[in-house]
């Protein structure tokens, strides 16, 4: 999927490599063939897949030493210390441990993890990977860091009341290949599905934290950040199904495209992980993500232009012509990759507003990536436009052009101007 992509889950660095840190290892991490060094450093390539910096290194904290505060509409949970410390982190684990966490969501000891750790998807994740990715955290720097104890309301504070949660939510299970499909689909799957852990963001929650197979990759609001994670199925309106792979390769590396860019969240999931991807991997993932059937999402259930009234439109024209034509051009065309299409734009065009008023509000940059080392931003406007000029240039951006968009009122931007100012 910071980290958005464990936030929303929720009820749901080079770095130095001492082998001083194997000195006591057995021998069950190495992989068939591989050398140990081998083993450490294709765990790490699977570290950054997952992600798993962003949640275990809290601001301004060493890499994996934990303390990363998680807002949840449930109370705070904090990230656990991962280095090999024997007192604070996992020096006194072994690989079956590390991996019946990873497969199970119970802890060395035996209790529930909370969701916020996204082992419904890690328990898709192999033996042999699984074995690489200890192999790479045990060969970490120990870093003597104690852990937050979680600061949860009650009753979410009672983990035997994640026994319901997993039943309704959880299935156990390394995945498996598909023999109907080919090998690229199938490493997609694998790497979407399992480390990846896409489906987290991507997949609308409920009151408990849940998501359902029925809403898989249609999108929903990411709980506490106020970012909207788009529908990554097919659906030609909502989701990828205009999207050629190449375009879905190059955002997932780089961060930009021909047919948009990625901010907020996403840009920190692109900067700390997606961009390390190899291109095959890259390309198995986009092979993966096209494939994904639709869910009847729509981005909304307004004909454009016709229910705005043409004073809030011509209001918005002017606003449009004055702080954004210059970049985005008056056709709303763009100037892609580095200026995003505004025109047919699945993300300005659906049924959630939120992004692009947060755009609008508080701008934004694309990450930093090897394919893109100097990003072009979008300057913030939360001072220099009001309430209702920023509903105005929204509403114009999304029915103008042949765009279908619902219209936004000044409420809601004021309710993302405060929330941003609470953040």
């Amino acid at each position: 999927m910071i980290t958005f992509r464990a936030t929303c889950a929720i009820l749901l660095g080079i770095f130095a490599l001492p082998q001083w840190a194997w000195s006591q290892q057995p021998a069950p991490f190495l992989g068939s063939g591989q050398s140990l060094e081998e083993t450490i450093r294709r765990g790490e390539y699977l570290a950054r897949v997952g992600d798993c910096i962003a949640c275990h290194t809290q601001r301004g904290g060493e890499p994996f030493a934990g303390g990363f505060s998680l807002p949840t509409p449930f109370g705070t949970l904090y990230s656990p210390n991962i280095t090999p410390d024997p007192d604070f982190g996992i020096g006194n684990w072994t690989a079956d441990d590390f991996y019946n966490m990873l497969h199970t969501g119970r802890s060395r000891s035996g209790y529930f993890l909370y969701p916020a750790m996204p082992f419904p998807a890690y328990t898709r994740v192999t033996r042999s990977d699984s074995d690489a990715l200890f192999a790479f955290l045990s060969s970490l720097r120990p870093l003597h860091e104690s852990n937050h104890l979680n600061e949860l309301r009650f009753p979410y504070n009672n983990r035997a009341l994640l026994f319901g949660w997993r039943a309704l939510y959880f299935r156990e299970g390394e995945l498996k290949p598909d023999p109907s499909r080919g090998p690229q689909w199938n490493r997609g799957a694998y790497l979407v599905e399992g480390l990846g852990h896409c489906g987290t963001c991507h997949t609308a929650i409920n009151a408990l934290g849940g998501s359902s197979d029925d809403k898989a990759y249609a999108g929903g609001l990411i709980p506490m950040q106020n970012w909207y994670a788009p529908s990554l199925t097919t659906n030609k309106e909502a989701g990828l199904g205009e999207w050629p792979l190449q375009d879905i390769r190059d955002l997932l590396k780089t961060g930009i495209s021909a047919k948009g860019a990625v901010y907020g969240p996403m840009a920190e999931v692109v900067h700390n992980s997606l961009q390390y991807l190899t291109d095959s991997d890259a390309h198995d993932m986009a092979v993966y993500l096209k494939s994904l059937p639709a869910r009847n999402e729509s981005p909304s259930n307004t004909p454009g232009a016709s229910n705005v009234p043409a004073t809030q439109l011509n209001a918005g024209h002017a606003v449009y012509t004055a702080q954004c034509a210059s970049c985005h051009l008056k056709s709303g065309v763009g100037q892609p990759p580095h200026y995003p299409p505004l025109a047919g734009n699945p993300s300005i065009e659906m049924a959630s507003a939120v992004n692009p008023i947060r755009m609008v509000l508080n701008g934004g940059f694309p990450p930093q990536t090897a394919g893109n080392p100097r990003p072009y931003g979008m300057p913030p406007f939360a001072q220099i436009l009001s309430d209702d000029e920023i509903a105005a240039v929204v509403t114009y951006i999304r029915v103008a052009w042949g765009n279908h968009g619902q219209p936004v009122t000044s409420i809601e931007v004021n309710q993302l101007r405060t929330a941003a100012l609470l953040d």
